[in-house]
């Protein structure tokens, strides 16, 4: 069973037809690397399956679990795409902390394990106009993992981290992966597709190639 499903979807985005008639799915337990030049389509994709764009033509079907209600945005779903934007003025605690009023499902408990667990120290009074590009990455993961979601999306989730922490985040991957969670992720880096991707797909001449 699927957790994601695309049938014969096309879209152009800007005037640049970057997807025509794709299909592919995504299940559960397995992690999913996204490859592609800048500017080949790689966050439109996440774009499409989170509901923020309409694909032109096809359908994106999404695990009806995880469609309550009127939602065009999946529940239960953590993603990052682009790069957030946080209050400047707060620490990234308080940020996590309005951002969790949201949907009123976790606390404290869940937010600061999720900042340590990849990295950050929660009790720092460190303003976010003051992190490094690391932290406020680090930050934009702890966001994505905090309601504990049965999928990922992530957008370059290596993006600026120093050694340690790319170690930190390859092994909270895996280990969604072991609990039976969907990862799907992009990366320029070789590395990262070889030590986590169960399938590796390429986004070249408007379509999603596996790489073998």
């Amino acid at each position: 069973m699927s957790i994601i499903e695309i049938e014969n979807m096309s879209k152009a985005f800007k005037g640049i037809t970057l997807f025509e008639n794709v299909s592919m799915s995504f299940k559960p337990g397995q992690i999913y690397g996204i490859v592609g030049h800048n500017g080949s389509g790689k966050s439109v994709l996440f774009k499409l399956i989170c509901g923020f764009l309409k694909p032109d033509a096809g359908q994106i079907y999404i695990d009806p679990q995880f469609m309550s209600g009127n939602r065009t945005f999946p529940e239960n779903f953590g993603v990052i795409i682009d790069r957030p934007g946080y209050l400047p003025n707060r620490t990234g605690l308080e940020n996590l902390r309005e951002l969790a009023r949201i949907r009123g499902v976790i606390g404290d408990r869940e937010i600061i394990e999720s900042m340590e667990r990849v990295g950050l120290a929660p009790g720092t009074r460190q303003k976010m106009r003051n992190y490094s590009l690391g932290m406020k990455q680090k930050l934009a993961l702890a966001q994505a993992i905090m309601e504990q979601p049965q999928a990922l999306l992530l957008d370059e989730p290596f993006n600026a981290l120093d050694v340690d922490s790319v170690e930190r985040v390859r092994a909270l991957l895996l280990e969604y992966r072991r609990q039976g969670r969907t990862v799907i992720f992009t990366s320029h880096n070789h590395t990262d597709m070889d030590l986590l991707a169960d399938q590796t797909y390429r986004i070249r001449a408007e379509n999603l190639e596996p790489v073998a």
